[in-house]
């Protein structure tokens, strides 16, 4: 009887896991990695009958004019915040090559913080190829390149991979400050190696003041959801800073917003 029960519960979960793999090809198969421009106006086709939110998307369309989607696939906020950075370092050479010099650096950074160099290498070299094929050179190509590069997967996947480790070697530089924001009993090396380092994990606060500490760049993220009134809430990473990444938040997920 027992064994009958034990097959029973096999088949059910080989069937969930069947589910998932379909919902994730069709996810894949129908959702680009990275969107084409659209118009904010579009959200409010996703809330035609909750008028909390169609209340909210209002809002946003007055401080914003376009939006890309994200692909709803866990690493939403690290593929939105490289790609919406990048585009805007695209038209500032100056701080382009800041950041280039910072991102050279980082894997030796990473390496005396105890990363294994042969992990790295693969990743951080991917990332560096990434950011040489949209430097600003006038010729205005720029942005096609960086979006065809970001809706490559392997390219585009292995710019998350080597954010999350930045992200996780940031943590744990700062330990015993990040500790505060961590909820339940995680200490920081199971978070990092549990919620930050895998792909597909989803983002939360922490994270984004993480990277943000690590790249010094502002990020603003527009949070909609449910809660009271009818306007979406800004938060900005860190606090008083000049945002040059905006991002919307909606449970579970991320995208790219342009303002006007």
């Amino acid at each position: 009887m027992e064994s009958t029960e034990n097959q029973s519960e096999v088949n059910r979960d080989e069937l969930i896991l069947q589910q998932q793999r379909q919902i994730e090809k069709e996810i894949c198969d129908t959702i680009p990695l990275i969107s084409e421009l659209q118009s904010v106006d579009t959200l409010i086709d996703e809330y035609l009958d909750d008028d909390i939110y169609k209340s909210k998307v209002s809002d946003l369309g007055d401080k914003y004019k376009s939006i890309r989607r994200t692909r709803p696939d866990g690493n939403c906020f690290f593929r939105a915040f490289a790609y919406a950075y990048l585009e805007y370092l695209v038209g500032n050479k100056e701080d382009y090559n800041k950041f280039r010099e910072l991102a050279l650096k980082s894997k030796e950074k990473l390496v005396q913080l105890g990363f294994p160099q042969f992990t790295l290498e693969d990743f951080h070299e991917t990332f560096m190829e990434v950011i040489n094929r949209v430097s600003p050179s006038g010729s205005g190509d720029e942005k096609e390149e960086l979006h065809k590069v970001f809706n490559e997967q392997g390219y585009s996947d292995y710019v998350v991979v080597y954010l999350r480790l930045i992200t996780s070697g940031q943590l744990q530089e700062g330990a015993d400050f990040y500790q505060n924001f961590i909820e339940g009993n995680f200490t920081i090396e199971e978070f990092r190696h549990q919620e930050v380092e895998p792909m597909y994990k989803e983002s939360d606060h922490i994270h984004i003041i993480a990277l943000c500490a690590a790249l010094n760049v502002g990020v603003r993220v527009e949070y909609m959801d449910r809660g009271d009134g009818g306007k979406v809430v800004a938060h900005d990473f860190p606090e008083g800073t000049d945002s040059k990444v905006f991002l919307l938040y909606r449970p579970g997920h991320y995208d790219i917003l342009y303002p006007k």
